[in-house]
């Protein structure tokens, strides 16, 4: 009825359908550039990554070129990558001849060239925008792929910056493989030269396991299923958390880089430490924004207890070192230290988690190849019938999990599984389909039946996912600066305090048995079973910690006990707690005042696992000394004290007595006589102000409990508490005096690790000067000092 208006109509639906196919042609030119092309990664994940990529992205805006590159030359590499392009596969789903086509098509896009010098990087930036401009192109952006050692990141970083960056208007990505450092000073050291050279938006570091389809929907699950899981998904209903990866394989061919890494450094620092965060995490509100996600993450990490050498186990199969001897041409007698297992224990110290136990478990030569997360629930009920009658779905006494397999063992493929007896889950049905019964399939003991299982629709690998996200520039699957260095701080420690220890050695595949197997009480994680003698390292090993026995001497003139840390420790936490037996016994309390730092903590922690006689209920707890934060800031001694004791053991809250550092909402202001107010409360509770026991460390410098060198404070003098200042942050402090300490019957001084080798040795030979040293001044006037010193302080 009008002609006009429908001419009208296809006019605007024709210019609108030609906007669209102009905007795609405009979206522009995209160069891949593969660094390390002929290396084992490319050849085997890297260049059918790059391949997928073509298929789903080919036709849809973009043109791209593929430049493998490396130092190999230019006519061997041509050789390398001929092979690896003609072994490419194509979807199952794709017919072959139109496969062949679209192999072609990515063979005709794909070149290798050599790339070393500064020059080289020129000619190929000049090369690709010759490229762009004889086709009529504009240029969107470059890939920087580096699947290279991490010592060549800063040249080919510099090199990128100064000759091989885009124009204006075009991105840039450059891809990051682990490692990311050795330790938390390198992977800062890694990521300040790469971050001289690039932004945070530019660089993706790859966690390979974050590609991971079953990985990857860890927060979309628990998003999903929020109305299910919130209530159960804590403490309260949570008996325990499992992050695993069992390999049959040895490190035959690797043992160059596993000398060097570990299995620590080489899968749980990183890999299992994501799990761990994604497990762990609150949620956020929109799981899908990655600025949100790494916030919750970093609060996750913020949250993380501490790791003690108590908190790990570590193994290593019994060929590894004779590998190691003939790889890397040592001699007959070396024996390497490197774990190639290892068990740790972590917790999460938040009202989500507290108590619950994350077990971290990975190695190599074990007896199946698995990796998964397990969330395994509390199980309270009593069923009245028997197991033969108990229904999956109904039952309460059947096992409640959640299991995020990540794949292979048993189940050999990706799933999300859930106990039916818990809740039928939620997962995007286009994407997840659900697992049908496979008979006589057991899975941690129970068979399939028993639970809701889904399993990828179409499984994809984690670097073809990973390489689509680099593409679309989704940062959320990968590691930022911020969220590596929070693990490097975290687990720099503990591989600190492993770096001698022996490890287990074990046969390797079926044959391990149960000589791997270890159990966990509150911190502490041991192996349940001695040693075989046939496992035991031969002549010319390094000794272990059973080889020594604890030793007795004097040290300036008063009693010496030294031992390995943990020998030590428990001898500490020994005395103290036969001392408060006898303090209870004859006076009915017994007043102890602890320091702060880090060497106590871990007879903090054997406190309270391991002295159920101790009498808490008599026993009253003071501080030697405080920093000025409040109370609740972790650098706070009284928040160390806190969390690694108080919280365990049932101690009258009217008993402890932590430092008045902050009054009138003001943190050691000389007006709020803070210190004036604690030595009133010592003479008011402690008969003669004369602590029962009081222990010390000793710093670097000569320091102890806040009185340090160069400063007359709290060195003489009438008053029992001061302030102080430190020569370090937070400079402001809270002390017992010297003479103060100098009236309890006992003074315990602990002092750990080789970093105080040379202080002690100095200590040793000077005499009475507190003004230069004054742990020196220390000397009770009737009591008793004793020193604790392990055998990396005392021998060195």
């Amino acid at each position: 009825r009008h002609p006009g208006v429908r001419e009208m109509l296809a006019a605007t639906v024709y210019v609108a359908l030609l906007g669209c196919l102009q905007a795609q042609q405009l979206q522009g030119h995209v160069s891949i550039i593969l660094l390390g092309a002929t290396g084992d990664l490319a050849k085997k994940y890297l260049w059918q990554g790059l391949f997928q990529l073509y298929l789903d992205e080919a036709g849809k805006g973009h043109s791209f070129r593929f430049h493998g590159t490396a130092l190999t030359s230019t006519e061997q590499g041509q050789e390398v990558i001929a092979k690896v392009l003609e072994s490419l596969s194509c979807p199952s789903n794709t017919a072959p001849s139109r496969c062949a086509e679209l192999k072609a098509q990515f063979q005709q896009l794909s070149e290798y060239r050599r790339l070393k010098t500064p020059e080289d990087y020129l000619a190929l930036s000049k090369d690709i925008e010759a490229q762009v401009q004889h086709e009529g192109l504009r240029e969107a952006g470059r890939i920087f792929y580096l699947s290279v050692p991490p010592f060549a990141y800063a040249d080919i970083a510099r090199n990128i910056n100064s000759s091989c960056r885009p124009g204006p208007g075009a991105w840039l990505r450059v891809v990051l493989e682990k490692p990311f450092g050795h330790d938390h000073h390198s992977a800062q050291q890694l990521a300040a030269e790469l971050g001289s050279f690039f932004q945070e938006e530019e660089m993706y570091r790859v966690d390979h396991y974050l590609g991971k389809q079953v990985v990857a929907q860890i927060l979309p699950f628990r998003d999903q299923n929020r109305k299910a899981l919130d209530g159960l998904w804590n403490r309260h209903h949570v008996e325990r958390v499992e992050i695993i990866m069992k390999e049959t394989v040895d490190t035959a061919g690797r043992t160059s880089f596993y000398e060097e890494y570990g299995v620590i450094r080489d899968v749980i620092q990183n890999h299992l430490t994501e799990i761990l965060t994604l497990v762990a995490m609150e949620l956020p509100g929109n799981v899908s924004s990655p600025e949100a996600v790494l916030q919750h993450k970093l609060q996750a990490f913020r949250a993380l207890r501490g790791l003690q050498k108590s908190s790990a186990v570590v193994g290593q199969y019994q060929a590894y070192s004779r590998q190691v001897r003939r790889e890397l041409q040592k001699p007959d007698s070396f024996h390497s230290l490197t774990p190639t297992f290892a068990g740790i224990l972590v917790h999460v110290d938040n009202l989500r988690w507290e108590g619950v136990p994350f077990i971290l478990m990975s190695g190599k030569a074990l007896d199946e190849r698995v990796s998964y997360a397990r969330v395994l629930f509390k199980n309270q009920a009593y069923c009245a019938q028997s197991e033969r009658r108990w229904e999956a779905e109904q039952s309460q006494c059947l096992p409640r999990q959640v299991i995020f397999y990540i794949g292979h063992g048993e189940l050999g493929s990706p799933a999300v599984l859930v106990s039916r007896n818990l809740f039928r889950p939620s997962l995007p049905s286009a994407s997840w389909w659900e697992v049908t019964d496979r008979p006589g399939l057991h899975l941690f003991g129970r068979p399939l039946s028993d639970f809701y299982a889904y399993s990828p629709v179409r499984e994809q690998d984690a670097y073809s996912i990973l390489i689509s996200h680099i593409f679309h520039h989704r940062k959320d699957s990968f590691v930022t600066t911020e969220n590596l260095l929070a693990s490097w701080v975290f687990w720099t420690p503990l591989l600190e305090s492993l770096a001698r220890e022996v490890p287990r050695l074990y046969p390797g595949g079926a044959e391990n048995g149960p000589v791997l197997d270890f159990e966990f009480s509150s911190n502490r994680l041991s192996f349940s079973q001695p040693p075989p003698e046939q496992v035991v390292p031969g002549p010319g090993s390094v000794p272990t910690p059973s080889h020594f026995q604890v030793l007795t001497a004097k040290y300036r003139h008063s009693p010496l006990i030294s031992a390995w840390p943990e020998e030590l420790i428990a001898r500490l936490a020994g005395d103290i707690e036969a001392a408060a037996v006898r303090a209870v016994q004859r006076f009915g309390k017994f007043h102890l005042a602890l320091s702060g730092g880090s060497s106590p903590v871990a007879l903090f922690q054997q406190l309270a696992t391991g002295h159920y006689g101790f009498p808490w209920a008599h026993t009253h707890l003071w501080l030697v000394d405080e920093r000025c934060v409040p109370l609740w800031d972790p650098e706070s001694n009284f928040q160390g004290l806190q969390a690694h004791l108080l919280q365990h053991v049932r101690v009258p809250h009217y008993n402890v007595h932590p430092m008045p550092v902050q009054r009138h909402q003001r943190l050691c202001a000389e007006e709020d006589q803070g210190a004036q107010a604690y030595a009133e409360e010592i003479s008011a509770l402690v008969t003669n102000s004369s602590f029962d026991l009081v222990l010390l460390g000793m710093g670097t410098d000569g320091h102890t409990a806040s009185l340090f060198p160069q400063s007359p404070t709290g060195l003489d003098g009438e008053q029992l508490v001061v302030r102080t200042e430190s020569p370090s942050r937070p400079f402001q402090r809270m002390s017992l005096s010297l003479p103060l300490i100098n009236r309890a019957r006992k003074v315990a001084v602990l002092v750990m690790g080789r970093m105080k080798r040379d202080i002690a040795m100095l200590v040793s030979r000077v005499g009475h000067e507190p003004k230069k040293w004054p742990i020196s001044g220390v000397l009770p006037t009737s009591g008793q000092l004793v020193w604790y010193m392990d055998y990396e302080a005392f021998l060195g």
